[in-house]
């Protein structure tokens, strides 16, 4: 065995107490009670020492821990002499005598902890590549624990200010690539952040203890005195340093010529003379997206060569720990972009019906899901209601998601009855794949009829909130999950009264892990009859607040999954505001459609839109007993507009095209399509509707 290797002592971080970060300022140095043998190291006797004979040993438990000559590490100074004290362990053979030795200790004077009685002449560099690793390895670490930008650049700056250096500059391209991006346009540097040694600090433990003198001027104001952009010229001196990648001191050739084009004309001043500072590179996976100045104040020790590898280690760090914060950011926005296109921007507003709807992801850091709902307008003035939830909470599942509501907007477009368009739901999850599956809820409301037909495919019920205040959990079958398939569903029609709240929901709303589904379905019913009681029983509880209210109720550890949530307010149409007509398909329907509607309109006392009315509506009618083979329906809907609705069993949608002179027709739809607030055309089951608005004023 090689009799001159040997093996150092555990120095700062690895005696550092429990929950010491040795990049800390205040936990640079922490020692530990730990009291060691006299026989630990031998004591060997230095030039002009007597030796220490091993009885003479101070008894276990009072023996001190041997001095560390750390680079930045204050050491313990000895203030007095102690005859009793034991005399530090001497460097072991092979390691020449570290400056900072017994006798310069007691040149100092005073307590070196604390910075006081220094001199500007007697720095205190790392002389130790021990204390360089130890260094780097915590730094890396607190880099390492951002997620964010702006959480990795403060812990660069934290980890080396005032460890490493006094001062700290970041730039980061302006804007940040992002993985495989080619940017466009200059390289443009923006000044990130900046940090730096405050004027009154406690400095108990560190490499680099302030002395008692002022702080230099320009230290003292970095982001003023420095420029916050820097256009990167292509074959400037600040181009060719970067892409060298390698840090450079400050002195160096090519560093002199970069500096001022990196901080500007006033910039300058910032920089010290000598090799106090240095300028580091931060190269990502595949380009330089920044750069990193340390800077240390004339009088302290200048930096040494050693000191280019920490600059170069935590660059790298720091860099590739961007990279991914960059990756990770664009991954977010994505998903976040994909859950918010997949749900609907704005609801609509049909007639006979106010809507509100509440979405909350299952966790901020992941803010994609399954759950889903919407409101569709259908023919008629009536109105799809849907909610949904696919099993999951991925991107998967956001995307299945947004493929489930797109179908059930296709086949509510076709006013296919509830529980076929589950049907085709049912079919389109098996298309998908065999494991897609999904719950949801298809309701459609009448406004004219107040009536409500609900099909359910394994979603929790919904809940009924009447004008009285009672709130009553809807008896609706609950059918098979979407995605089973070979499942029938079934279909129920009930009342929706004037002045009634509908409130759907998803699952994470009423089951957590600390309670069952039916559980909270039953809270929620007391919580929405409670919230009635405060508005009276005249008067239903605000949408808005309502929907607010309803959230309340969820406790800190309810929130275990998306919640989707939607209200509909049933105002309906008043038997008084409906006019109801069915016309042959004949030659004299146009004129018997004229008299009707004029006839409506004196009741209503809307003579002003007569003749409005009656050109439409001829224009229209002429065009459905054209090729109806069946009567045609006729229906004004008195609201805040005035809608009119016509109805025949042909499958086939006008279309507006523009006549030619020549032409006889083809000029009905020119018409509508000037003089109308709105109109449109729906294909129903059983043929289309035209309809058209019109302004009541």
């Amino acid at each position: 065995m090689d009799s001159t290797r040997v093996t150092e002592h555990p120095i700062s971080y690895e005696r550092a107490q429990p929950g010491a970060d040795p990049a800390d300022p205040r936990g640079a140095l922490v020692r530990s009670p730990k009291s060691y043998g006299a026989a630990a190291l031998p004591v060997q006797a230095r030039a002009g020492e007597t030796p220490c004979s091993p009885g003479a040993a101070t008894p276990r438990g009072k023996e001190k821990e041997p001095p560390v000559n750390g680079p930045e590490h204050a050491q313990p100074a000895a203030a007095e002499s102690d005859p009793h004290r034991p005399r530090p362990t001497p460097a072991p053979d092979g390691i020449p005598p570290q400056p900072g030795g017994e006798q310069e200790r007691a040149a100092g004077g005073q307590e070196r902890r604390t910075g006081r009685g220094l001199s500007s002449g007697r720095p205190m560099p790392m002389r130790r590549d021990g204390d360089r690793l130890r260094f780097v390895g915590a730094a890396t670490r607190r880099i390492a624990r951002g997620i964010d930008l702006d959480e990795i650049v403060m812990g660069l700056c934290r980890a080396t200010v005032p460890t490493f250096s006094d001062a700290i500059l970041v730039y980061l391209r302006d804007p940040l690539p992002v993985g495989d991006e080619r940017p466009t346009g200059p390289v443009v540097l923006r000044l990130r952040r900046t940090d730096r040694i405050p004027e009154e600090r406690d400095t108990d433990g560190g490499f680099l203890p302030v002395p008692p003198e002022p702080e230099p001027p320009e230290l003292s104001g970095l982001s003023a005195l420095t420029a916050e952009l820097c256009e990167v010229r292509p074959g400037g001196a600040l181009n060719e340093v970067l892409r060298g990648v390698r840090p450079v001191f400050a002195d160096a050739p090519g560093a002199r010529a970069a500096l001022p084009e990196l901080l500007g004309e006033s910039g300058e001043s910032v920089v010290p003379g000598g090799r106090h500072a240095i300028l580091a590179p931060l190269r990502g996976r595949r380009r330089v997206i920044g750069a990193a100045l340390f800077l240390r104040r004339p009088e302290r020790p200048a930096f040494e060569a050693d000191d280019l590898l920490v600059a170069a280690q935590l660059a790298t760090h720091s860099a590739l720990g961007i990279d991914k914060a960059v990756l990770y950011g664009r991954e977010a926005y994505i998903a976040d972009e994909l859950q918010r296109t997949m749900l609907p921007e704005t609801l609509p507003r049909p007639t006979g019906v106010r809507l509100a709807s509440r979405y909350l992801p299952a966790a901020e850091t992941a803010r994609v899901g399954g759950d889903w709902y919407d409101a569709i307008p259908l023919p008629g003035s009536r109105v799809a209601l849907v909610v949904g939830d696919v099993m999951g909470h991925s991107m998967t599942s956001a995307a299945i998601m947004g493929q489930l509501r797109t179908t059930a907007q296709t086949l509510a477009g076709l006013d296919l009855p509830p529980q076929e368009v589950l049907h085709h739901l049912d079919e389109q999850a098996q298309r998908l794949g065999t494991d897609r599956m999904a719950t949801c809820l298809y309701a459609v409301y009448d406004p004219v009829s107040h009536r409500i037909t609900i099909a359910n495919a394994g979603h929790p019920p919904p809940v009924l909130l009447h004008l009285g205040g009672r709130a009553e959990v809807l008896r609706v079958p609950p059918g098979a999950p979407i995605g089973v398939g070979g499942v029938d569903f079934e279909a129920v029609e009930l009342e929706a009264p004037a002045g009634a709240t509908l409130l759907l929901y998803t699952d994470g709303l009423v089951e957590s892990r600390l309670r069952d589904v039916w559980t909270g379905i039953e809270q929620l019913r007391e919580k929405l009859a409670a919230t009635a009681q405060l508005t009276g029983p005249d008067h239903a509880p605000p949408l808005e607040a309502l929907c607010d209210e309803v959230l309340d109720m969820l406790g800190p550890g309810d929130r275990d999954d998306d919640i989707a949530l939607l209200a509909a307010r049933f105002d309906g149409i008043a038997p008084s505001d409906v006019a109801y007509w069915f016309l042959e398909p004949e030659d004299a329907a146009p004129g018997r459609a004229r008299r009707f509607v004029r006839h409506a309109l004196a009741g209503w006392g809307l003579e002003e839109l007569t003749d409005s009315v009656e050109l439409l509506v001829s224009e229209v009618v002429t065009n459905a007993v054209r090729y109806a083979s069946r009567p045609v329906t006729l229906r004004l809907l008195r609201t805040d507009v005035l809608r009119c609705e016509v109805g025949d069993d042909v499958p086939q949608l006008p279309r507006l095209r523009q006549a030619r002179a020549t032409d006889e027709g083809g000029r009905g739809l020119y018409l509508v399509n000037k003089m109308a607030r709105r109109w449109g055309a729906t294909r129903l089951s059983t043929g289309k509707v035209v309809w058209f608005e019109l302004n009541r004023t």
